[in-house]
Order: structure tokens, then C-alpha cells, then sequence
């Protein structure tokens, strides 16, 4: 439990931070001022600033940003991920040289997509690291002659309801080792040895993580002209695949655009739900889904780690570049009208959009989340008492 929270708060941290650190960057090329540079969220526990002659001086915690020439850092004492405050933001000091409203739009739009593009790097770094040490990808049963392959597996992707295997606990991630003590090295041979056990009681052995499991499963027979037999499970066949640097770049180069494409097909068909059917599709996950999927991921090792956080970053460039108020892409939006327009838009109107616009994703947020604990609640619960 302690491992799964500390892990999703250091996730978490790395994929804000990467966020908040894009949009510094170009804020400072482009001579915005960054008036704060968080790490944490406020209250803040302490900050330094460089005073006039180039030395380190403390913050006194109730200061405010803007009475410093310099960028303030600070640390915060809720440690989740981290932020910066850039001069304008919100609109004023539109004279100023260092405001970011004084800027021109494309400069503005810059610094607003820089913080997506910076997740985007880091999932494409991740996956390239990855594919350059190994990375678990799912192969035929006969690959591809010249693929470095180590740690062949049969894994559990999907597990049907109320299936054989359901009701025996098997979970998705879970690999196949053995059926009678014997061992399962492809996917044909396991659905063999399924169809000889039909309706008896069969001996599997499970790998979850590091933890072997045995259970008694009994396949049930499909009614169908073949009458095949089934525990219930959706199988690929995995191993660990490693490429030379050069071609571990082009992987993840690869894998970061077609996943790019297959996140933004899944979220088009998202928010169509919602506003056709007043729906939150299933597939979207809260803090309690995505710590839960944390847990999980912990079990199976650092390289599934890896994976995880770059999909993460992933998503979190994509939501954010969503063209919601309250979000970068809301921003960008208006960035849109503004040069349609010619003129800078009223910001007094400009700023209530984005307040509605946060106060719906908080709303969206606290409805997944009240989704999850309804979901995981009880096995949260239960891992708290076994800790406490």
C-alpha cells in the first residue's frame, strides 16, 4: 500500500513538473517573467529568491510573488506534482514587457503548448528507453526472425464476467505458468489443454507479480457448433523485446504517434458520450482508478513502470491541450479568436469562461472519483486495515 501511494505520487510529480517546466522555459525565452516555480502545491513550506546582487534569500511564506524581480522556488506542502506562475497570465499588465499578455499571440501560443509538448517528449523519451532495454510487447507464437526476445510469457488481458476464471480470481496482468504441472509456453498449447479438461476440475498455476498463485479452475463448455471449452480470459503472448539505440528511437517515435492517434480517437468518442447520453464512459479513471492501476503496475516490475508513466504523459499532454476552458487547449482557443477578432478579447468575460470551465472539470473529476471508490472502495478499505 505505502509502495503503490509513494510510486503514484512520484508519477504524478514527474509528469506535472515535466508540464509546469515547458511552460517556464518558454516563458523565459520569450522574457516572461515566472514569478513563482513551484514544487508542491501551496501552502508553501518555504522559498528562496536571488536578490539584486546575485545572492540566495528566503521568502517569508505570506510574500507575495510579484514583490521579487526574480523567480521565486519554493516547496510546497502538498506533494503532488508542482506549478509556475508566469506574470499576465491571467490577462493583466498587457503594456508590460514581461507579461505574458503583452506578448505576441504566437509567443503566447508557444509558452501555452509548450507544457503538452513536454509530455509528449517525455512519453517518447520513456518508450525509447524502453524499447533500447527491453520493453514487454506482444509477439506471435512463432516472431519475427532477428527480434531480441527474453521473458516469453502467456498474459491475461481480459477477464469475462462471471467466467470460470472470474470467480477463481484471476485478474488481468496475471501470466500462465502451468495447467496439471504442465508448462504453458504458447497460446494454442493452453487452449488445447483447456479443451481436454472440459467441465473437470483443472489445476492452473498463476504468476501475479513476483507471487505464485494455484488455482482449481473448472473450463466450461461454449455452446457452439465446436463445442470449444473456456475458462473466461482474453490471452496474448508477451515477451520482453529489445532493439539497437538507433532503431529503439524510431520505436518510440512510432509507438508515440500511433498511441497519440488511438488516445484521441478514444477521447473524441468520449466526449461524445457525454454530451449525447450525459454519460461518463467506463474507460475514464479518477485518482482512486489511476492509483489503483498504480498498484497493479508495481506488482509486474520497473519496466512496466516505465510504460505506465510514459502513457501517462501521454494522456495528460492530450486532456490538456483539450480545447476546454480552464485547460492550455481553452486557452489556445481563445488565442483562435483573439486573432480573428484583432483585438485582444475583454478578459473580464474571458476569465469568467475559464472559472465555469475549471468549476466543470472539478465537478467531472469529483464524479469519477465518487465512480472509483464505488469500484475500488471495498479493496482500498481492506488494504488500510491490513496496514493499520
Amino acid at each position: 500500500m505505502f509502495l503503490t501511494v509513494l510510486t503514484f505520487i512520484i508519477i504524478l510529480g514527474i509528469l506535472v513538473l515535466v508540464h509546469e517546466l515547458g511552460h517556464f522555459l518558454t516563458a523565459r525565452l520569450f522574457k516572461v517573467k515566472a514569478e513563482e516555480f513551484g514544487f508542491g502545491l501551496p501552502p508553501r513550506i518555504a522559498g528562496w529568491v536571488k536578490n539584486d546582487s546575485g545572492r540566495w534569500q528566503k521568502v517569508k511564506n505570506n510574500e507575495a510573488d510579484a514583490s521579487y524581480k526574480k523567480t521565486i522556488w519554493s516547496f510546497n506542502w502538498l506533494p503532488i506534482g508542482g506549478f509556475v506562475k508566469i506574470k499576465g497570465e491571467d490577462g493583466e499588465g498587457e503594456t508590460m514587457p514581461d507579461s505574458f499578455s503583452g506578448k505576441k499571440i504566437w509567443q503566447r501560443f508557444i509558452i501555452l503548448f509548450a507544457g503538452a509538448l513536454m509530455n509528449f517528449m517525455l512519453c517518447f523519451l520513456l518508450l525509447s528507453i524502453g524499447f533500447a532495454t527491453g520493453i514487454p510487447t506482444m509477439v506471435d507464437d512463432t516472431p519475427a526472425a532477428g527480434l531480441n526476445l527474453k521473458s516469453e510469457k502467456i498474459q491475461i488481458i481480459s477477464v469475462a464476467a462471471d467466467s470460470p476464471a472470474n470467480r477463481s480470481g484471476v485478474q488481468i496482468g496475471d501470466v500462465v505458468k502451468s495447467v496439471n504441472n504442465e508448462p504453458i509456453t504458447s497460446i494454442k498449447a493452453l487452449q488445447e489443454k483447456i479443451n481436454q479438461q472440459k467441465n473437470q476440475a483443472t489445476e492452473f498455476v498463476f504468476l501475479r507479480g513476483a507471487e505464485e498463485l494455484n488455482k482449481t479452475i473448472k473450463p466450461e463448455e461454449l455452446k457452439d457448433a465446436e463445442g470449444r471449452a473456456v475458462i473466461g480470459v482474453g490471452l496474448v503472448k508477451t515477451a520482453i523485446v529489445s532493439y539497437p539505440w538507433y532503431q529503439a528511437i524510431y520505436e518510440g517515435a512510432k509507438n508515440t504517434i500511433g498511441l497519440t492517434v488511438a488516445i484521441v480517437e478514444a477521447f473524441g468518442k468520449i466526449i461524445g458520450d457525454i454530451f449525447a447520453h450525459g454519460k461518463v464512459a467506463a474507460e475514464i479513471s479518477g485518482p482512486i482508478g489511476i492509483a489503483v492501476l498504480t498498484g497493479q503496475v508495481v506488482k509486474l516490475g520497473f519496466i512496466y513502470i516505465l510504460q505506465f508513466t510514459a502513457m501517462l504523459s501521454l494522456n495528460l499532454a492530450i486532456i490538456n491541450l483539450l480545447p476546454i476552458p480552464g485547460l492550455d487547449g481553452g486557452r489556445i482557443l481563445f488565442l483562435l479568436f483573439e486573432k480573428i477578432k484583432g483585438r485582444p478579447l475583454r478578459q473580464k468575460y474571458v476569465g469568467l469562461v475559464h472559472q465555469l470551465g475549471f468549476f466543470f472539470l472539478i465537478a467531472l473529476i469529483i464524479l469519477i472519483t465518487y465512480r472509483d471508490f464505488n469500484t475500488y472502495g471495498a479493496s482500498i478499505l481492506g488494504a488500510l486495515k491490513s496496514v493499520f
